[in-house]
């Protein structure tokens, strides 16, 4: 799976828990999940387990603190799949 195969899959989880949808459509690595998506920490956690059920994957603490904007988000789904 591409990285934009995986960003395209990234925004369709992240979609409901995003206040400022305008911005989904423009999301790149630098976005923040927080600042610039308007998405809540509880929503975080949502997100986690969402991506952990899209993608089969377990996403540990320490990687999980790591998926602050939408590169770190796609470089920790990366890693998990291919550690399958």
């Amino acid at each position: 799976m591409s990285r934009e195969d995986t960003l395209n899959e990234l925004k369709t989880v992240i979609a409901p828990y995003t206040i400022n949808k305008e911005m989904l459509n423009s999301i790149n690595d630098e976005t923040d999940l927080i600042r610039d998506l308007k998405i809540n920490s509880a929503n975080l956690v949502d997100i986690i387990i969402d991506a952990e059920a899209k993608y089969d994957i377990e996403i540990d603490y320490d990687s999980a603190d790591k998926m602050i904007n939408v590169g770190s988000c796609l470089d920790v789904i990366t890693e998990k799949i291919n550690q399958k």
